[in-house]
């Protein structure tokens, strides 16, 4: 492995474009890109033969996919650090990515933007995953134990907080008082552990409002 002062880099994609459009910009920018690959085939090989220091995939590829690359990678010792750049959002791939202990997870959207930060972090020994990504489904990464320390009635008031009601229409839409539903307010507030800002719980509620079904 070389010093990681300019890391050797491959890159595999199977859109076209979006290959060309990495290798483009990777080359401006003047970084070491060793070779590309148009499947994760291709990908695998490369990373064998080539032994770069970082290997930049999609995670949806003909032949396999980026999570699995990783998968052979880590079984056979690979020291090549896997960045994957995705179109999808979802907590299971991200909860893997992590598991294998994959250096990089950025979403396609952003990877132009995200691409030299997460380069930079990578080349440090350090995993850099997108905020972005973070950002837009932090749903998902909501422990349920958190909600599991809220009562059915902190519940349901929560989900009636994340529809916009009022303290006033929550009172009357669960027949009790006024001073009840702040008291349940408070009560939510500390258990979730937030800051005792105006909109604190409004802002949770809404971000989590999958969750409380």
């Amino acid at each position: 492995m070389t010093h990681l002062i300019n890391p050797s880099i491959i890159i595999a994609d199977d859109h076209p474009l979006l290959l060309k459009g990495l290798r483009d910009f990777l080359v401006e920018k003047d970084y070491n890109l060793i070779g590309s690959g148009k499947d994760g085939r291709e990908a695998y090989n490369l990373i064998v033969h080539e032994k770069p220091d970082i290997a930049i995939l999609d995670i949806q590829m003909p032949y396999m996919s980026g999570i699995e690359i990783a998968q052979k990678c880590a079984n056979q010792n690979i020291e090549t650090k896997i960045v994957l750049i995705t179109l999808h959002k979802e907590k299971e791939l991200y909860q893997k990515a992590k598991e294998l202990n994959i250096y990089g997870y950025i979403l396609k959207e952003f990877a132009l933007e995200e691409i030299e930060t997460c380069i930079q972090t990578v080349k440090t020994g350090e995993p850099f995953f997108s905020e972005k990504l973070k950002e837009l489904i932090g749903v998902v990464f909501v422990e349920d134990s958190e909600l599991n320390k809220l009562t059915p009635s902190e519940k349901k008031i929560l989900k009636l907080i994340a529809q916009d009601k009022t303290n006033k229409e929550i009172a009357s839409h669960l027949f009790i008082s006024y001073r009840t539903v702040e008291k349940h307010r408070s009560n939510i507030i500390t258990k979730l552990d937030l800051e005792p800002k105006t909109n604190s719980l409004l802002i949770w509620a809404k971000e989590h409002q999958s969750k409380l079904t």
